[in-house]
């Protein structure tokens, strides 16, 4: 299996942090976000990876050349001259993944000991075009679930919206989006012909024809780095082990 890292946004919300160097190069406890998602997808297995680049794209591509790509197979999907979105990036790198069957994403953000081989099995044993990993925890933001765990909507709650695009929907649930998940690489022929396109949107046009299907982690650390006070708290609380495949440990006080 392959992965994505999408590394490419302008982390806008880190500013003054991010007016100098990308969101995926800051670091926590002296370790980048980027080099933390890399040892976590191969601490999966996954040899070969293709990271995006937008902000501050040279110092990303510096970054993995002094690094030798830590031993990995790790490509570059430049987006340099046009951020693309999360959809609009995956397009771009469809080349990426011919001959196979699904693949891994995994956003630089996103600081979690989420069994990423767990989520990799259920997956593939579903044969499902799309597994979302999700858990209860706050959020603003809102997956619509079944009871079977099929993706039926979105809710934004504070701004009163809602959106179904499923019929006959009972007993729905909201849960968090935890921003790692596995696409069907036969989900590349249903994507729009529109060069800039968000993931969710189009994964929720597809939610009723396609099977979308979410898979709930157990309860652990979950952080999304995408603002100064959540890069503090995890330095607070988060440590790391180099010679572990999970990687990313939570301080027990």
């Amino acid at each position: 299996m392959k992965a994505m890292i999408l590394a490419a946004g302008l982390g806008t919300r880190l500013q003054p942090l991010t007016d100098s160097k990308p969101k995926a190069l800051l670091e926590i406890n002296g370790v980048s976000l980027l080099e933390m998602a890399i040892r976590r997808v191969a601490g999966a297995g996954i040899r070969d990876i293709v990271i995006n680049v937008h902000h501050f794209a040279g110092q990303v591509i510096d970054f993995l050349h002094k690094a030798d790509s830590f031993g990995l197979n790790i490509m570059i999907s430049d987006e340099s001259d046009l951020l693309l979105d999360t959809g609009g990036a995956l397009k771009k790198a469809a080349h990426f993944f011919n001959g196979e069957e699904d693949f891994l994403i995994h956003n630089v953000d996103v600081l979690t000991d989420l069994n990423i081989n767990e989520l990799i099995i259920d997956h593939q044993r579903s044969g499902a075009r799309a597994t979302l990993a999700v858990r209860e925890r706050p959020t603003s933001r809102n997956l619509l679930i079944d009871q079977s765990g099929q993706l039926c909507g979105w809710e934004y709650p504070e701004k009163h919206l809602r959106v179904l695009n499923r019929d006959s929907i009972r007993g729905l649930r909201p849960v968090a989006f935890s921003c790692i998940y596995l696409l069907s690489t036969k989900l590349f022929e249903k994507m729009p012909e529109d060069q800039v396109f968000g993931l969710m949107p189009w994964l929720l046009s597809l939610c009723g024809q396609e099977g979308i299907r979410t898979w709930e982690h157990p309860a652990g650390f979950w952080y999304e780095a995408g603002r100064p006070e959540s890069l503090a708290q995890a330095e607070k609380k988060l440590f790391f082990d180099p010679d572990s495949p999970v990687y990313i440990f939570e301080k027990r006080v």
